[in-house]
């Protein structure tokens, strides 16, 4: 992996914050710096955990196709790889989770490592031979593998786009304060919160169930990362379309995912029933662990569930 963009990634968005701080201290932000920033972050890093994670990874639901395109497109443009890298590296993380062969693993490499180090570590070398491995699934999706040829497009689009906003706005000195904020602010934002649920989730919160890695709910990070901080239920049950498994267990995501099928613009979405819910739950209360390594290999994640979908019980 060329070290270059990664660098870029880690080192420009910093500067950036670093910039915008002056700027707010300086009374330089305008309303439309702000809503920029929040509105591409909240877009961006949903197509992340929406489009990259529950529909590519996971197969979570089946979007219309119009759907799929643009959450691949928002997820291409959060800075984030282009999707199939992404989905091959966090296959192979859940194939290894927190055991020898995780690129991010928090209990084997340490905490920084997990959150961004791995990133400037990987090679391309490496990084070819967990795509060789694991991502041969989705290089056989056509709309995938478009997207992921296309990421430096989308990648450039969405910086340019909060300066052109800015610039119809304001002029110059707003393209450039809506570059930093729609852009570089963002970016660091929706970065760290991705790279929290590796490193945090594995790392500080609760777990409901016994599994054989340290995958850990996290509320603050559920509420930031748009429900996938509720890491250990996800580890337990990897192909769900929804990572809350309780009502208070806030997941914006998976909140989508209903009112998208309601709308009748996704099928199949993934369900778990209560019966394996609750049997999980007593298998853990009785020291037991699962087997989230062995799990995740499965096809749809979920051998109990017969590869199909559940209905949400009554």
């Amino acid at each position: 992996m060329n070290r270059l963009p990664i660098y870029g990634l880690v080192i420009l968005p910093l500067l950036g914050v670093i910039a915008a701080i002056y700027l707010a201290v300086t009374g330089n932000v305008s309303a439309t710096d702000v809503i920029l920033c929040l509105s591409l972050a909240l877009l961006t890093e949903y197509g992340v955990t929406f489009g990259y994670h529950r529909l590519v990874v996971h197969k979570s639901a089946e979007p219309n196709p119009v759907l799929k395109a643009i959450i691949l497109a928002l997820g291409s443009m959060a800075f984030q790889g282009p999707v199939i890298h992404w989905a091959s590296v966090h296959t192979k993380h859940h194939a290894h989770s927190d055991h020898e062969g995780d690129p991010h693993s928090p209990t084997v490499s340490g905490f920084l490592y997990a959150h961004f180090e791995w990133l400037i570590e990987m090679n391309s070398d490496e990084l070819g031979q967990i795509i060789d491995k694991w991502g041969g699934r989705y290089q056989k999706d056509p709309m995938i593998n478009w997207f992921s040829k296309t990421f430096l497009f989308w990648s450039a689009f969405s910086l340019i786009l909060p300066a052109a906003i800015g610039f119809a706005v304001g002029g110059w000195p707003a393209a450039g304060t809506g570059f930093i904020w729609g852009a570089l602010v963002r970016i660091f934002l929706t970065s760290h919160v991705t790279w929290s649920v590796n490193s945090v989730c594995h790392y500080m919160g609760k777990r409901t169930y016994r599994t054989t890695d340290k995958s850990r709910n996290n509320p603050i990070i559920g509420i930031f990362a748009l429900g996938e901080g509720w890491h250990n239920n996800h580890h337990a049950f990897p192909s769900s379309a929804f990572h809350g498994l309780t009502p208070w267990q806030l997941d914006f995501t998976g909140f989508t995912i209903k009112v998208y099928e309601k709308l009748g613009l996704v099928k199949n979405v993934v369900r778990i029933p209560e019966s394996l819910l609750e049997k999980r739950r007593i298998d853990s209360s009785r020291g037991e662990d699962l087997n989230v390594q062995e799990l995740s290999m499965t096809e749809g994640g979920e051998p109990e569930l017969q590869l199909t979908p559940v209905e949400e019980a009554a």
